[in-house]
Order: structure tokens, then sequence, then C-alpha cells
């Protein structure tokens, strides 16, 4: 569209929602070097942010600063108004509530210009539905990230059906320029494409928890010692693909394709019961010893910096 700004020319993002999810985008964007525009109209975000920069920047800085990047370029705006004035993109990163998505996204409709494209951090609503208020639909679209952003490389990037290709691919170009792995949907999908294989994971893990087959300390410790380790590089369908030894993946499907009528899995929820609920809370508190919710982040990142520098030795693009 004319006067979108190119997608290296982006020098100005603005974070709608300073949440786990928008205060991590505003920390990858701070540490790829824009200035940032941040808006939350909660109480106390403006502090919530700064604890969450004040955990995350050691490892940003260990994992590599882009040029220019500092905490000083980050701004907080009173307004939403005051916080799209000017701005080059917008990511927004509001409660996972349908209808004030709607509501706040044909807001920044009305305050942005047609040529600025919008992302939503959704993790599983359709642009489709939560555009239907807005006159310009054609540059909204997903930009999904896995938690925390400033680390987790992988952003999802999907259209609606009255979304521009043309500002997909946009986004798909600016994400990637901005230190993301893009991944570029063809179509929507409720939940995306991370989200639908975790959380067939996740179901499954809950319903060990309540036949009593396995705790959750044994789930979590079945996948970070298993095939986590395999995933963070390959992903299941090139690690099955090896299983498969040098009939690779042909013979995997050959071979095993009868044990996937056996009654393994349970893809059905399980109702989540107050003593359900209560038992996964005790064996993650249990898990947790003590620990609390920040002194495991600054471990959790502390890891994925060390993977990741590891995953850029190793990585597709490399003759290693």
């Amino acid at each position: 569209m004319s006067g979108r700004p190119a997608p290296d020319a982006v020098r100005t993002v603005t974070v709608v929602g300073t949440g786990v999810i928008g205060g991590g985008w505003a920390a990858h964007f701070l540490r790829r070097g824009y200035d940032v525009v941040a808006w939350d109209p909660g109480p106390g975000a403006r502090e919530r942010l700064a604890a969450m920069l004040d955990n995350a920047w050691p490892s940003l800085e260990r994992l590599g600063l882009s040029e220019g990047a500092s905490r000083d370029r980050l701004r907080w705006a009173d307004t939403l108004e005051e916080a799209l004035a000017d701005t080059d993109f917008v990511q927004e990163s509001s409660p996972e509530v349908l209808d004030a998505k709607r509501s706040l996204l044909a807001q920044i409709d009305k305050a942005t210009s047609p040529a600025v494209v919008v992302a939503s951090s959704t993790s599983g609503l359709l642009m489709t539905d939560m555009a239907v208020d807005c006159v310009n639909p054609g540059r909204f679209l997903v930009g999904h990230p896995f938690n925390p952003p400033y680390l987790i490389p992988l952003v999802e990037v999907c259209g609606g059906l009255e979304t521009d290709p043309g500002a997909v691919a946009w986004a798909d170009e600016f994400y990637t320029l901005a230190g993301k792995r893009s991944l570029k949907m063809d179509h929507e999908v409720p939940g995306f494409v991370g989200n639908r294989v975790q959380e067939a994971l996740w179901r499954e893990a809950l319903h060990m928890v309540e036949s009593g087959q396995a705790t959750v300390q044994q789930i979590d410790d079945s996948i970070a010692y298993g095939p986590g380790l395999r995933w963070a590089m390959m992903g299941p369908m090139l690690t099955f693909h090896l299983a498969g030894g040098p009939g690779g993946m042909g013979h995997m499907l050959d071979h095993f394709g009868p044990a996937l009528l056996e009654p393994w899995t349970r893809l059905e929820a399980p109702e989540l019961t107050t003593d359900l609920r209560d038992r996964v809370v005790a064996g993650v508190e249990e898990e947790a010893a003590g620990r609390t919710v920040a002194q495991l982040e600054r471990k959790r990142d502390a890891f994925l910096v060390d993977l990741l520098l590891l995953l850029e030795k190793y990585d597709d693009d490399s003759d290693a």
C-alpha cells in the first residue's frame, strides 16, 4: 500500500498492552534497536514492565544487542491515541477476550494511518473474527509469539479473510528483519500451529495427572530430558524421520502406523475439576521447590540464551 514504510525502514514500534507477552515484545524490539512506545491502561503497568526489563536485559545483553539498542528508547504514552501517533508498526497484546479485542482493534484502526500494519499477539483467536469492526481490515493480521517473546524466535504470521496478502508478506519480512523466525501461514487455523501441537500434549498431560498415571514432575522430566531435547533442533516430524533409520519417515509410517490406532492418547480435554486443578497446582509447587516465578524465569532465560547460541552453531543454513 502507498505510504507503508518498507520493512527495513521501520523505526518506531507501538506496543499496545504490556503484560507478559506485550512486555516481552517491548523487550525484544528494544534489544533490536527500535524506538518503542508503550501503552497499557492497567494499574501498575509501567512498574511491571520496568521489572520485566530488569529481569530480561542481562540475558539480552548476553545474547547480543543490536546497534543502537537501549532501554532509553522506551517511551510511555498516556493515551492510546498518543501511543499510535507517527508509529510505523503496531503489536497489540491485550487479553484474550473477543469483544474487547474487536473494540480495541477498531480504536487502533481509527487512530492510525491505513498504511500501518497492525499485528495481534492472540494465541488462538482468528483475525477474521477480531477485525469485524475495522474500516481498514486489510492491514490487520496475527503475529503470534511464544513466551518469552524476547528470547523465543518463533512468530506465527496469519491474515484473516479480509487481510491484504501484501500486508502478510510485509509482516513476514519485517519480523524476519527484526530477528524473529517467521512462520507465514497460508490459512487461518484456530490456535495456529505451535499451540495446536502443544495443546495436544497439554491435554494428555492433564489426563495422566487426573488418572494417576503420572505426576507433574514425571511429565515435565519426560519431556525436558527426553523428546524436548531433540525437538529444540529438529521438531517432531524430522525427529521421527530419523527414528525410521535408513528408511526414514516412510518406514516409520509403514511400521508404526498401526500403533496410531492404539488408545494411547486422548485428545478430548479432561474435566477440569477442583480436585484436578489442585493436584496440578500442588505438583507444580512441589517441583518449583520454593523458587519464585521470577527466579524460575531467570533460570529459564539463562538456559534459553545458551541454547539459542548453540542453535546458531547448528543452524540449517550452516555447514555443520
